[in-house]
């Protein structure tokens, strides 16, 4: 594929009005409703092939997300679009105020392999319903799922409007060269800083969703089956490959012997089966060079659960006694390794994490809905739960995005429209208007402005 020349024609499609028509976009987004339910066998094989995920993992962590967002979109995309009316203050009457939403123009989106579909077309869905022509550049380490996210834009046929490159550094470096009007990218700090370095010769806007080592604390008032359950879950969710998993666990004192037979028990509910094998659905790490990264953050002094390798496969495993000293807590673990440790005092815990890179997620147990709120006000994090994890981005009402090291910007609902559309101000005046900002600037005037302005601060505009 000739990048240069894919980005030159989808600029001048994008010119040609040809996206700007609403019904337009949601023809377009139907039929790519209509490929993603046809494409979803051949998806379920190549996850398998990719990293051995099962079909229910397909379905509920990838497949739904993104067809939930096509129908949001399909449903209110025109109340999205539709001019806003504002109100405009007394200097200004009598007049009417609008915000108009246009669309970029070409955005580039990047995505990565730990969800290489949901992470691939949520952020497209938002770019094409908000007007905007994608080049898609789909993770390479995800090869399988990404031929297949090729194959289906292939039956869309309309390059000028989605063209999907396949490829590796090669080609992200050939795409990043060029000049988009958006780029959004998903996947690690230190591309996400190369790709704001490129974004910047062009002052093009950039939306980054990175990652960070996201905490979890299980108070000594937390409802321990329930933290346990869902904590175990959410960490060994895609064998620990996703963003926003709980990277470590911050357990009071006097609940910890409790909480980690809990794990114990529930990883073995949830992953082996009645002889002790582990499950043939347990996804792999995606490959031998992350499965060589995860396993040199493992201090096997400290495993008290799993810690067995099979090829890429690792059981889920658990790190007790961890401390920050651990080189396990030194980085981002993106695997299967769950690392506990110990804490008597809450706000000597959160001044600790407080003075940590900010988080992509922040995840706290307690029955004290006051004390949590208070804790969740206070930490600073992209996103969180109370008493759950990771399903706070499955709101379509909740933004999703990242801040300071974690990520810039958000998207999944309404927000994905507005991440993927400028929001223009007009102000609309007819022939009567107050004279007052003409000059000669007369003594009247002057104090006719000063009027208008005791007025304006008394009404509070």
């Amino acid at each position: 594929m000739d990048i240069v020349s894919t980005v030159n024609k989808q600029r001048e499609y994008f010119l040609s009005g040809a996206t700007r028509d609403i019904n337009k976009r949601l023809a377009y987004l139907k039929q790519i409703r209509c490929l993603l339910k046809k494409y979803s066998n051949k998806f379920y094989g190549a996850f398998h092939l990719d990293y051995n995920k099962c079909q229910f993992d397909v379905l509920s962590t990838e497949l739904l997300l993104v067809l939930n967002e096509c129908d949001y979109m399909i449903k209110h995309l025109k109340k999205l679009t539709k001019a806003k009316k504002v109100k405009t203050d007394i200097i200004n009457f009598p007049s009417k105020g609008y915000l108009i939403q246009e669309p970029y123009g070409v955005v580039l989106i990047m995505a990565p392999w730990n969800y290489p579909l949901q992470l691939s077309i949520e952020p497209l869905i938002g770019a094409i319903a908000a007007g905007n022509t994608v080049i898609l550049k789909p993770a390479s380490y995800a090869k399988n799922v990404s031929q297949v996210i090729y194959d289906m834009f292939a039956e869309l046929n309309n390059e000028c409007l989605v063209s999907v490159v396949l490829g590796g550094r090669e080609q992200n470096q050939a795409l990043l060269e060029q000049r988009f009007d958006y780029i959004f990218f998903t996947g690690g700090e230190t591309v996400g800083k190369l790709v704001l370095e490129k974004a910047s010769k062009h002052l093009t806007p950039v939306s980054l969703e990175l990652g960070g080592k996201s905490p979890t604390i299980v108070d000594e008032d937390a409802d321990i089956e329930i933290a346990a359950k869902r904590i175990t879950w959410g960490k060994f969710l895609n064998a620990g490959q996703t963003c926003v998993a709980p990277d470590y666990i911050y357990v009071h004192e006097t609940v910890h012997d409790a909480f980690i037979e809990k794990v114990k028990k529930y990883i073995k509910e949830f992953y082996y089966d009645n002889n002790g094998k582990i499950s043939s659905q347990f996804p792999f790490l995606i490959n031998e060079k992350h499965r060589n990264k995860v396993e040199s953050l493992i201090d096997k002094d400290k495993i008290i659960v799993g810690g067995k390798f099979n090829g890429n496969l690792l059981e889920p495993t658990v790190l007790d006694n961890v401390t920050w000293d651990d080189k396990i807590m030194s980085e981002e673990i993106f695997g299967p390794v769950m690392p506990v440790l110990k804490f008597n005092d809450l706000e000597n815990v959160l001044e600790i994490v407080k003075h940590k890179e900010k988080p992509l997620a922040f995840y706290y147990f307690t029955k004290n809905k006051k004390k949590a709120m208070r804790v969740m006000n206070e930490a600073f994090y992209g996103g969180g739960c109370i008493n759950e994890t990771i399903m706070h981005l499955t709101n379509e009402n909740l933004p999703f995005g990242g801040v300071g090291r974690s990520g810039m910007g958000a998207y999944h609902g309404k927000k994905s429209f507005q991440t993927f559309s400028h929001e223009k101000s007009v102000l609309v005046k007819n022939k009567a208007e107050l004279q007052v900002k003409y000059p000669p600037n007369s003594t009247k005037a002057f104090k006719l402005l000063n009027v208008l302005a005791k007025i304006k601060e008394r009404r509070g505009e």
